[in-house]
């Protein structure tokens, strides 16, 4: 049986891995079941099943004025791309990268990959210069074992060649993409673009996942500005008051961050969290065997201000 302690820990996670599981599959089928794609064959936008024409053929045969073609550019692509862009950015203003954190695909991966990493070797980057402590945050040992590192190239090698299969096909007709996969009769191009976008996912899926999280990812960047641009957004709230308190840890909630970032520090040095929670729940588990509350929780508002000017909290924060 589950201890009384555990009982609620594990919320955020089973729901955050719900939704990324969900926008994952999403990801994958949304070109072969029409719902989202450019057909570059026939040269027009698919979305929900329905044929989007902006013009390109009628253009390249004159029967359409380039007026007409930017118009549709303007209506049917670059507003509603706007918008999309604009909830983004509001949704990161108020409360962080949410998308990285609760639906990203790529991050999804950065966390699964990290975890087979730990097994294997004890760190959840090969760029860690110290093993992270043996302890978890649930009280279990993790004693390393390299027989990880199979499963962790495999699955990081087959998550790459599907990241390719399904890129191709937003632009490119996936029964063809298929068919040509199956048949082995991939043409020059396609065959080139799956091969090297393999190879880059691969390589960045063993060695350097979170790095472009953090630095190469533009969405991600993005949203990062708009979040610190809010002074009240919703952020890791640390209660200063009871520090005394991580004396009696080993950092569990820094060794659990999968951007590899220190939740109890200022705002400004955790310009990347992805607000996956991941942190307040390894705080939850290292504190409940001893009757008392995380020292980390969501904050926004007022009780933000304290990640931002290093002062104490409020009294109503925590």
């Amino acid at each position: 049986m589950t201890p009384g302690w555990q009982q609620g820990t594990g919320k955020i996670k089973n729901r955050r891995r719900l939704l990324q599981s969900a926008f994952f599959i999403l990801f994958l089928l949304a070109p072969p079941l029409n719902i989202l794609r450019f057909d570059f064959y026939a040269n027009h936008l698919v979305l929900f099943g329905q044929n989007i024409e902006l013009g390109f053929t009628g253009f390249q045969y004159g029967f359409t004025p380039a007026s007409e073609v930017i118009i549709n550019l303007v209506f049917k692509a670059f507003l509603p791309l706007a918008a999309a862009g604009l909830l983004l950015l509001w949704t990161a203003w108020r409360w962080g990268r949410l998308y990285c954190g609760w639906l990203c695909p790529h991050f999804s991966m950065v966390e699964g990959l990290n975890h087979l990493m730990l097994r294997a070797t004890g760190k959840p980057q090969l760029w860690e210069s110290q093993t992270l402590p043996a302890r978890q945050p649930d009280g279990s040992l993790l004693k390393p074992n390299p027989w990880y590192w199979i499963l962790l190239v495999l699955i990081a090698a087959a998550m790459a060649f599907a990241w390719s299969v399904a890129s191709i096909t937003y632009v490119l007709p996936p029964d063809v993409i298929y068919y040509n996969l199956l048949h082995d009769q991939l043409s020059r191009p396609q065959f080139l673009f799956i091969s090297i976008l393999s190879l880059v996912l691969f390589l960045d899926f063993l060695f350097a996942r979170h790095l472009f999280c953090r630095f190469g990812c533009s969405v991600g960047v993005i949203q990062s500005l708009a979040w610190m641009a809010n002074r009240n957004a919703m952020t890791i709230g640390f209660n200063r008051s009871r520090a005394r308190d991580c004396q009696e840890c080993n950092n569990a909630c820094d060794n659990v961050c999968p951007m590899r970032l220190k939740p109890r520090t200022l705002k400004r040095r955790m310009f990347t969290c992805t607000q996956c929670g991941e942190c307040i729940e390894a705080c939850t588990r290292v504190e409940a065997p001893r009757g008392r509350d995380s020292l980390l929780k969501w904050v926004e508002g007022d009780c933000a201000q304290h990640k931002i000017t290093g002062r104490e909290h409020g009294k109503d924060c925590f």
